[in-house]
C-alpha cells in the first residue's frame, strides 16, 4: 500500500468551472498560468493571482500564505484540490489532456507528487531567463493557437478574461 502522499487522488467528475489560485509574483508560476489562460478557450478555468498585497479573497478558511505556497484549485461545488491534482484539473480545463493524463498516470503521478513540494518550495530559485526560455515558446504557441481558434470562423471572438481577485468574491 502506498503512503497517502503517493496515492492517486480521484478528481471530481464534473468540476467546471475551476478557480485556480496562483502566485503571480513568481516568474515560473505566472508564465505557466499565462499559458493556461491563453488556452482557456472554453472558459472552464478562472484564475486568481494571490500575490497582491493584502490579498484575502481566497476560499473560506484557507490561509493566503498557503495559497501562495502550493497551487490550489476550487471546483464548482467548492472542493479544494491541491498540488499535482490541481495541475491536472488546470491542464484538463485548458484542453491539455495529454499533460493532465501524464500527471495522473499510475507511474508518473507518485513521482510528480513527490517532486512537487521541492519545486514549489524552490521555485523562486529557478532562473527567470530559463523560465522564459523553457515556457515562453509554449506561451507563444498557446497565444497563436487561441488567436486562430477565436478568429477561425471569419469573425474574432474575445477570449474569457482571467478572474481578478478583486472582481469575484469567493
Amino acid at each position: 500500500m502506498l503512503p497517502a502522499l503517493f496515492r492517486r487522488t480521484p478528481l471530481p467528475a464534473s468540476p467546471w468551472p475551476v478557480t485556480v489560485y496562483y502566485d503571480g509574483a513568481c516568474t515560473l508560476c505566472n508564465t505557466e498560468m499565462t499559458n493556461l489562460m491563453l488556452r482557456n478557450t472554453r472558459g472552464l478555468l478562472r484564475f486568481v493571482d494571490c500575490s497582491q498585497p493584502g490579498f484575502n479573497a481566497g476560499p473560506p478558511g484557507v490561509d493566503p500564505r498557503e495559497l501562495m505556497r502550493v497551487l490550489h484549485a476550487q471546483t464548482a461545488n467548492g472542493t479544494l484540490v491541491l498540488g499535482i491534482p490541481a495541475f491536472e484539473l488546470a491542464y484538463a480545463g485548458a484542453g491539455l489532456n495529454l499533460i493532465a493524463g501524464l500527471l495522473g498516470a499510475p507511474v508518473l503521478h507518485p513521482i510528480a507528487v513527490w517532486l512537487y513540494p521541492f519545486v514549489a518550495d524552490n521555485r523562486e530559485r529557478f532562473p527567470k531567463w530559463l523560465a522564459r526560455v523553457m515556457f515562453g515558446t509554449a506561451v507563444r504557441r498557446a497565444a497563436e493557437r487561441a488567436a486562430v481558434q477565436q478568429c477561425g470562423d471569419g469573425r474574432c471572438h474575445v477570449a474569457p478574461a482571467p478572474v481578478d481577485s478583486t472582481s469575484q468574491p469567493f
